[in-house]
């Protein structure tokens, strides 16, 4: 994800006119990988299978604010930029509880939109970890990963939602994400910190999973 030109972004809007017109300013500054739709269910086509990187989101999709339930089931990966039409302070702090790198107010600016998507290009390169999952290639942010698991030449990388695999050595993993944030706990583990709930003196917890910790690494949590 080095050029921002190739990111993936998913436009979801109900309004035609405007899903066209933030549709045409991405297509006018040469963003090569783009999908829209109309309606929450192709949306939710789109977030398992095209995987976007950004999403641009309706708030009132459908009338019914149906685009904040629609961004707690987005793809791991995405960052959410939320569209709406109102200022409704209830229906805001709804919205900002789904954790959007922005909101942006119709009518759609241009320059609003390019800021926006920028703003959260930057961000996710600082925290994000780019893996091949097959023949995929997946952007996944260092918040999404709960823990890796080490086996032999491949790791696993768990998610809230997934596991994914990918050869290389958890050492050389551990290179690529914040030495802050994650952690061994073992030789063949690495925990996100702050998903721990609960640490005895051979184990961490995470999500009621029992992960080793080993006395190597104990002093890790001290």
């Amino acid at each position: 994800m080095s050029n921002i030109k190739n990111i993936k972004i998913l436009i979801v809007e109900d309004e035609i006119l405007i899903a066209e017109h933030i549709f045409e300013i991405l297509e006018e500054e040469l963003f090569t990988n783009l999908r829209l739709v109309h309606d929450k269910e192709s949306a939710k086509v789109e977030m398992s299978h095209f995987l976007p990187d950004i999403i641009l989101m309706d708030i009132n999709l459908d009338g019914e604010n149906s685009g904040i339930e629609l961004s707690k089931i987005k793809n791991d990966n995405a960052t959410l930029i939320f569209l709406t039409g109102q200022y409704d302070a209830s229906l805001m702090n709804k919205a900002l509880k789904t954790n959007p790198e922005a909101y942006l107010t119709k009518p759609i600016k241009r320059l609003d939109v390019l800021a926006s998507i920028n703003l959260a290009f930057i961000k996710k390169q600082a925290s994000t970890l780019q893996i091949k999952d097959g023949h995929d290639t997946v952007n996944l942010q260092f918040d999404d990963i709960v823990y890796i698991v080490a086996d032999g030449n491949y790791i696993d990388i768990h998610t809230e939602t997934k596991k994914y695999t990918t050869r290389q050595s958890l050492n050389t993993l551990a290179e690529q994400l914040s030495s802050d944030t994650f952690i061994k706990t073992h030789r063949s583990y690495m925990v996100n910190r702050t998903k721990v709930e609960r640490i005895s003196s051979t184990s961490v917890f995470i999500n009621n999973l029992e992960i080793p910790l080993s006395r190597t690494y104990a002093f890790n949590f001290r």
